[in-house]
């Protein structure tokens, strides 16, 4: 066992220690160049996505903002609550400004990849579409490639249906256990079975959870924040000005500084935004839309939500208090956002959080879960192997949160997400001519007057694309 351990620990080195958080940098700065800034030239466009006039009349279909919900759902959790926290601990107020920067190139290579899932999607012939790095990969570069998505997808398969599923669950019964004083086995048969109710309902089932769920601990959160940020408003230019010279070392909060500010920030800002991982474009390919650039685009503006939004929220309510002393110890992650909540507006937040946390955790478990299923279904059409997938991932929810240590079974988890990870953007650069070209069509039917651009496959007649996924008649 041991040595397994060994194994997996130098894959996690070899990632994430050494060629993968420069590679996505590189990557986004990239993309972004070349594109002319499109996560800036397209920003106000993203917020067409929260308007009911963009949603589809076909009741079987997926809408745009449905996948960007239930994205948001995957994306947001953990990462936002306790990442922030870390990150601030360990690299002072400057991580913040590095979480901004890594997110806004993210945005970009966010677009791609996404733009990428939606054009090489498949229907699935009842009003629905899969696709995804897997897909992209097997038809946009060929069959001799089918190795790198089989590779592709047995990564994603492990690290999220399995591994971070089980450390979800894990989350989910602490926090209950730890605030409320809720058994374990209580809170992991409940998860179980909600969990259950939800995945074997299908992507539909999956999707309208997340329209609900989202919203509701989004805005709740945020909301929270907000009252926290007007309540200190005369502050708030204090705090910008104390992230942006830790960033770049005019003032050291931690010892490291602009480097210790640097390597929190861009780590902890991939982790959450979770932008180039691969992992995103899954989802982003079930939308009905009119162009693949029209999810990307809505993609984009999902980690914005994330990281400008929800981690800028988490960070303001800690620096805008008196709990985070620079390069003190003892009190970081969830603790630290915690009892900074509670500074201000009293010990009842600690019972919100708690419920952030759970609503949180809940809807990263259905996104991780679809992850898997999408995995498994670009690996066999069987539905038994399907079926087996579901049960399996309800025990390990249930054993996640029902045993203390169990989440250590699952080491794997962060190392071969980075396999996936660096498997994604290595496609994503052999495929960047062939998104270039459909961003350069969404572009050009802009400049002539079409306000919703419309994809015609008839347009690429080289690109192995499935014309009925495209009607032209979806609302974007």
């Amino acid at each position: 066992m041991e040595w397994i351990e060994s194994f997996f620990g130098l894959i996690g080195d070899l990632t994430w220690g050494w060629a993968l958080i420069p590679f996505l940098v590189v990557i986004g700065v990239f993309f972004t160049v070349v594109t002319g800034f499109v996560q800036l030239r397209f920003f106000l466009r993203m917020f067409r996505v929260l308007s009911t006039k963009n949603q589809s009349g076909d009741p079987n279909a997926i809408s745009a903002r449905e996948a960007l919900l239930l994205s948001v759902g995957g994306r947001v959790g953990g990462g936002n609550i306790a990442g922030v926290a870390v990150a601030i601990t360990l690299g002072g107020p400057g991580a913040v400004f590095w979480m901004w920067a890594i997110a806004l190139v993210g945005m970009a290579t966010s677009l791609i990849e996404c733009s990428l899932a939606q054009l090489f999607k498949r229907s699935s012939g009842d009003g629905t579409y899969r696709g995804g790095p897997a897909r992209s990969i097997l038809h946009g570069l060929g069959e001799s490639y089918r190795w790198l998505a089989v590779l592709y997808a047995i990564c994603l398969l492990a690290s999220f249906a399995f591994g971070f599923n089980a450390f979800q669950g894990n989350t989910v019964a602490g926090a209950a256990e730890e605030s409320l004083g809720i058994g374990r086995i209580w809170t992991g048969i409940a998860l179980t079975i909600v969990t259950g109710f939800i995945v074997f309902g299908g992507i539909h089932r999956i999707a309208k959870a997340a329209d609900v769920i989202v919203p509701i601990m989004a805005v709740g959160y945020i909301g929270m924040a907000l009252v926290i940020i007007l309540l200190h408003i005369t502050e708030i230019p204090g705090v910008i000005y104390t992230i942006v010279v830790n960033a770049f070392g005019f003032e050291e909060a931690v010892g490291g500084g602009m480097g210790a500010a640097l390597a929190q920030g861009l780590r902890r800002g991939l982790f959450s935004n979770e932008a180039g991982l691969g992992s995103a474009p899954n989802v982003a390919a079930t939308a009905e839309v009119r162009h693949p650039v029209s999810q990307g685009i809505t993609q984009s503006f999902s980690v914005f939500i994330d990281t400008m939004i929800i981690c800028t929220c988490t960070a303001m309510v800690i620096l805008l208090g008196d709990v985070y002393t620079p390069g003190a110890e003892g009190v970081d992650g969830v603790v630290l956002t915690q009892q900074s909540l509670a500074s201000h507006l009293g010990e009842w937040t600690s019972y919100f959080l708690t419920g952030a946390v759970l609503l949180f955790a809940f809807s990263s478990i259905i996104y991780n879960y679809y992850l898997g299923e999408n995995a498994l279904s670009s690996m066999t059409p069987n539905p038994m192997a399907l079926q087996l997938l579901r049960v399996a991932v309800m025990a390990i929810v249930f054993l996640g949160a029902t045993a203390p240590n169990a989440t250590a079974v699952f080491f794997f988890s962060d190392p071969l997400m980075g396999v996936l990870a660096v498997v994604n953007l290595l496609a994503l650069m052999m495929l960047f001519p062939t998104a270039k070209r459909i961003l350069d069509d969404f572009k050009a039917q802009l400049r002539e007057g079409v306000a919703r651009p419309v994809f015609d496959p008839a347009r690429f007649p080289d690109l192995d694309v499935d014309a009925t996924a495209w009607t032209g008649k979806a609302p974007d």
